[in-house]
């Protein structure tokens, strides 16, 4: 009668607190409450007696400047993942260097408090320098770079812009234009001033900084021109360094501000320039700025299929090999690929995967290198370091069959074609009602690729429908559940994964108002409450372990 009366009751509060749409569907062990409130030891020593690592994701200003926080991660983890510094948004920087100095510092602090450091993460398709990943693919630029120095005048040596020459002079002069009307952007533009009525166009000449051409390239000059004076003309000139010149004939001058081009094909390779001439006008100023030089046969290659998908491996090759081997023998494992598959099992791509909310951090690897992206990736992650552990990792594998299956079949082929892969990261982000079967079934199905399995995002929401007023329900009852879960997690993969193949387990944040998933104080995922005491949820995974150990 009495277990009957509880079920009745809670049904009842969950109800009417709105924490579940029906008491009916979603009384999922509910009876199995436990007594967790022994906190007697930390994870850490528990978890080194059953020969796995335990860690947490940690913060690197509260991990410096909180003590309490800090004392709770060295008490108990002996290691931790760093939750941003070591993804790509912050290595990465604008030019294709990388940045260690913020990791570095959390690095060095970390292991000062005697703890190891685990790798997160290499590849991901969030969280990356996309303006420069993106520049890399042609979404910005069109994969052609400016060949030309100082096209905006804003370098001068005297009264000539750095790198540019005047010749002939015999009309007119040149001059620094300035003031806003007479500047198309940034604070210089070149004024070009005649003086000596309309005559022949070669009379006013000036000559660009020298660019690099290939014979039979085509290259397209860009540049902003503009006089108030009517019937001012100019004369573009492609000169190719066997002394060839391609015309682009008079033209007349807009009155305004106008972007115009011309284009001419290099007739020899070496150093090409390109002239203005500005001769053949009437008495008058006439304003040039923001000039630049494209190889447009070189864009035009670059945009192939094949060539993207080269330049996308070589700047992966490039930055997984220098982060990997800057810290090689300081990170001793690492998630080479994060979330490579969708939720129905396919392999991410910019259509099944779109930057639907204009994410500014959002690039999809596999977009361009497809399901190579593992073989590649991993490759280059050993070759950096051949004795760091090798994870790949991702979400829902306990409630996706579809998901667990293509991971399971793609390691598979992995292993098959000799890639250094060493492990499996199932995040395991679930709730207190997520199928206990499922975790079972997915632990059994992981273990039987023979790769080590690390629990490597755990937390546990208590309000997985995200209704509103939380703290309005009968929280205690819902804390109990939670540790359940907690103690579920840990007691399957103690059993079902074989122990030379268990890695360890990290729970992702400290206290609650780490958590992802903390939604303002409506979700309470993580082990330790908002003032850092332990909750239920602490006493049940130390009980696993504990119990494991002995």
């Amino acid at each position: 009668m009495k277990n009957i009366a509880n079920i009745l009751i809670i049904c009842f509060l969950a109800v009417i607190g709105g924490l579940l749409p029906s008491c009916k569907k979603d009384v999922v062990h509910i009876l199995n409450l436990g007594n967790f409130s022994d906190t007697t030891g930390n994870l850490k020593d528990a978890a080194v007696a059953d020969g796995i690592h335990f860690g947490m994701a940690v913060d690197y200003n509260d991990f410096t400047s909180n003590p309490t926080y800090a004392a709770i991660v060295k008490a108990n983890c002996d290691q931790v993942t760093f939750e941003n510094e070591m993804k790509g948004q912050y290595l990465l920087q604008n030019d294709g260097s990388v940045n260690f100095t913020q990791a570095d510092a959390f690095v060095n602090a970390v292991n000062a408090a005697g703890l190891d450091v685990f790798g997160h993460t290499l590849i991901w398709y969030q969280q990356q320098n996309a303006s420069y990943l993106n520049n890399i693919v042609g979404g910005t630029g069109g994969g052609a770079s400016n060949l030309l120095n100082n096209g905006g005048f804003e370098s001068w040596n005297g009264s000539t812009p750095t790198g540019w020459a005047y010749y002939n002079q015999q009309n007119g002069n040149f001059s620094q234009g300035t003031g806003g009307a007479n500047v198309h952007s940034g604070s210089y533009s070149l004024a070009v001033n005649v003086t000596g009525g309309q005559t022949d166009s070669w009379r006013l000449q000036v000559a660009s900084p020298s660019f690099p051409v290939l014979q039979g390239h085509v290259y397209t000059a860009s540049f902003w021109i503009m006089s108030s004076t009517g019937g001012s003309q100019y004369q573009v000139e492609g000169r190719s360094p066997n002394g060839s010149v391609s015309y682009s004939g008079n033209q007349p001058t807009p009155s305004t501000w106008t972007l115009k081009t011309f284009s001419f094909t290099a007739a020899s390779s070496g150093n090409g320039m390109i002239t203005f001439d500005m001769g053949a006008s009437p008495n008058g100023t006439t304003y040039i700025d923001d000039v630049s030089v494209i190889d447009q046969t070189a864009a035009q290659q670059q945009s192939t299929p094949e060539a993207i998908t080269h330049r996308v491996d070589s700047v992966m090759k490039n930055y997984i090999t220098t982060v990997v081997g800057h810290y090689a023998g300081k990170v001793k494992a690492w998630d080479v690929i994060n979330e490579l598959f969708t939720d129905n099992g396919q392999i991410r791509n910019n259509t099944n995967t779109p930057n639907s909310n204009g994410n500014q951090n959002f690039f999809v690897w596999s977009n361009y290198l497809g399901d190579s992206i593992g073989f590649k990736a991993f490759q280059y992650a050993h070759q950096a370091d051949p004795n760091a552990l090798l994870f790949i990792n991702d979400y829902g594998l306990e409630t996706n069959a579809a998901k667990l299956d293509s991971l399971i079949a793609y390691v598979n082929r992995l292993k098959s074609a000799g890639v250094p892969i060493d492990g499996i990261g199932t995040q395991l982000h679930i709730a207190w009602n997520t199928s206990f079967a499922g975790i079972d079934n997915m632990f059994q199905k992981l273990a039987a690729t023979g790769l080590k399995i690390h629990v490597s995002e755990l937390d546990v929401r208590i309000n997985p429908y995200s209704k509103p007023n939380i703290t309005s329900t009968p929280l205690d009852q819902y804390f109990a559940y939670q540790a359940v879960a907690y103690k579920y997690v840990v007691q399957s993969f103690l059993k079902n994964v074989p122990k030379a193949q268990q890695y360890g387990i990290t729970v992702w944040g400290v206290h609650d108002p780490d958590s992802w998933l903390y939604n303002n104080g409506n979700d309470y995922p993580l082990l330790f409450d908002k003032n850092f005491a332990k909750k239920p949820a602490f006493a049940a995974v130390l009980e696993a372990l504990k119990a494991n150990g002995q």
